[in-house]
């Protein structure tokens, strides 16, 4: 790899170790404020919102300036958003500020990678990047339920620190120096020598450009296919984030600190799916990786019949000093298959459309498609779960609504792909340039 890559994994995995250890403490925050159980999606909807609304100009923003100075200035968002918070602004305004961060800093450390490697090393680049990702993930989650853990929360009764009174608040104080660490990481990024036209001055011809981008990625034979899964794995991602974390509470007597655990987990599984699809995945056999879609959504139904009371009271898995429940044990086992299944598909799809859309666009405006597009999956999951929730339907069947919606749209997918083939059959010579 190229000088500098190993930067931008730092990077990334600092500014999302924080994004994922935020979500936790600001679920704490409604907590704190007694906020109904529906009210938790829509903290989501705000932030995915601003990826939408912006769609049309963060490709516009990431390519108008180094895309180092992108990142840098989206993390200050972010941590701006952290402040709000401690100021006692209601978590989903300031939510949504982080969000905005959020949308400009995707198109930055996505669209970098096409300008520093060559096709051939983006399967093996997009390893990297969803690994530490993930691996951000694990941690961040993990930080985030410790930090807002009953035992953080006894430390600062007993103590005195200035803005910060709950556990929540504390999550918020560390996130904003770990988004200072993730800015100062940006500066030391180089410079790409990729330079594009400076667009921001004509925002109605963006929105033409962008619509034009959107036609170009969905009625590409290639793209379409890679955009369609990845934008309904995303936004199932984000949806089953939620669900998890409602479904350990329900089903597994879980706390929000514990639960935050089994998130973990399903980032060690992506983590290892990814690096299996890294080692195991060439550029121009990413499509036979499609048959995996749909074995995620099954493995996810799995999830709504399976429930503490299955096992006896105490029943554990003991060695040594190590104590776990068995309920736990093979909760853990299916957050495992359900990332492991994820990673192995992502990677190489994320792959394929961003070499893509590279060819067909730059990377900026490619990468703001995607964005948009799954982030639409996003809301509208959201939404659903939010009703849902809001009519009091049981998790369990919440559950196997989600699951059977991911099979049935993949297997589409699949369907799609293999009509696509017939039509136009020229995969490998285009994935192998």
């Amino acid at each position: 790899m190229k000088k500098g890559f190993y930067t931008i994994i730092a990077a990334q995995f600092v500014s999302s170790l924080a994004d994922n250890a935020l979500l936790i403490a600001a679920i704490a925050l409604l907590r704190d404020i007694h906020a109904e159980p529906w009210v938790t999606p829509l903290l989501q909807i705000l932030f995915t919102i601003s990826y939408i609304v912006l769609a049309p100009f963060v490709g516009a923003f990431a390519d108008a300036m180094q895309k180092r100075h992108v990142m840098f200035v989206s993390n200050a968002l972010k941590a701006c958003g952290c402040v709000l918070m401690l100021a006692n602004v209601h978590p989903m305004l300031a939510y949504g500020l982080i969000g905005f961060g959020a949308a400009a800093y995707s198109p930055a450390k996505y669209g970098i990678l096409t300008e520093l490697l060559p096709a051939r090393q983006l399967v093996a680049a997009n390893a990297w990047l969803e690994s530490a990702t993930v691996l951000s993930t694990i941690v961040g989650t993990m930080a985030g339920g410790a930090l807002v853990s009953q035992g953080v929360a006894q430390w600062l009764s007993a103590h005195t620190v200035p803005l910060v009174h709950t556990a929540a608040q504390c999550a918020m104080a560390v996130m904003f120096l770990v988004y200072a660490l993730a800015g100062v990481l940006n500066i030391d990024i180089p410079d790409t020598g990729a330079r594009y036209e400076n667009r921001l001055r004509e925002p109605l011809k963006l929105v033409r450009d962008f619509r034009h981008c959107f036609y170009v990625l969905w009625h590409d034979k290639l793209a379409q296919i890679a955009l369609w899964v990845t934008t309904l794995l995303w936004g199932s991602a984000v949806t089953l984030q939620l669900i998890v974390l409602k479904w350990a509470n329900v089903r597994l007597g879980m706390s929000l600190s514990a639960a935050a655990t089994l998130q973990g987990v399903t980032g060690l599984g992506i983590a290892a799916g990814a690096a299996w699809a890294a080692a195991r995945v060439p550029m121009r056999d990413a499509f036979k990786v499609l048959p995996v879609g749909p074995l995620v959504g099954a493995v996810t139904i799995c999830m709504a019949f399976y429930s503490r009371g299955l096992f006896p009271e105490g029943a554990a898995w003991r060695i040594g000093a190590l104590h776990l429940p068995y309920y736990l044990v093979f909760a853990f086992v299916e957050m495992l298959v359900v990332g492991g299944l994820a990673g192995f598909f992502v990677v190489p799809m994320n792959a394929v459309l961003q070499h893509r859309g590279a060819q067909l666009l730059s990377a900026g405006h490619s990468i703001a498609v995607q964005n948009f597009n799954q982030n639409i999956a996003v809301l509208v999951m959201l939404g659903l779960y939010a009703l849902l929730l809001k009519i009091d339907l049981p998790i369990q069947w919440i559950i196997v609504l989600f699951g059977t919606s991911v099979v049935v749209l993949m297997v589409w997918a699949i369907v799609r792909h293999a009509s696509n083939q017939r039509e136009h059959d020229h995969v490998e010579a285009v994935l192998g340039e």
